[in-house]
């Protein structure tokens, strides 16, 4: 995946001091790139029975959707608190700088579905965390996660798999 690695540019400093940026931006906006990382992200989860997959807002949306489409499920959307209109339930997380809180509607998944996560990266792996609660809270078996770009020394992936979930990135770069 050197060529998708290509196409992420790395913005030094934001959002704060000391941070480096991994924006796939410069992906989304290459269609052969784009298409390859679509490709990917499904290819893995081609052979399991996903029936929805849960993009985070916001680039999981985009990419979320895509993959939905190619394995041929629904989608569910993970928003911030407050943006979806209907009845919602939510979770809580910690940010490196706070705390914050995800939702999906409450009637969003089926007892028993399976549910793919999708986002654009993985850090610390409180978000995904917290879908993956909103999920099974929800009655659904997370049977995934897949992101675009993993930064493994702040062990999101690794405290997935501890959960049990099986978890796929295409990209890894060092730092945070």
């Amino acid at each position: 995946m050197k060529s998708l690695e290509k196409l992420i540019r790395t913005i030094p400093d934001y959002p704060k001091p000391g941070i480096m940026f991994r924006d796939i931006t410069t992906l989304l906006a290459s269609p052969k790139g784009l298409k390859k990382a679509i490709k990917a992200l499904a290819k893995r989860f081609d052979d399991e029975d996903i029936d929805a997959v849960a993009g985070i807002e916001a680039r999981g949306f985009i990419l979320g959707g895509a993959i939905a489409d190619r394995l041929e499920c629904g989608f569910i959307p993970i928003r911030k608190k407050g943006k979806l209109p209907g009845k919602t339930i939510g979770q809580e997380y910690k940010l490196e700088y706070g705390v914050d809180i995800i939702e999906i509607h409450e009637d969003a998944i089926e007892a028993g579905s399976r549910i793919l996560i999708v986002d654009d990266l993985i850090a610390t792996g409180g978000t995904a965390e917290a879908a993956a609660m909103l999920i099974q809270r929800s009655g659904g078996v997370v049977a995934g996660a897949a992101f675009v770009i993993d930064l493994p020394e702040l062990g999101g992936i690794k405290k997935l798999t501890a959960l049990g979930i099986e978890t796929h990135a295409l990209v890894s770069f060092a730092g945070h």
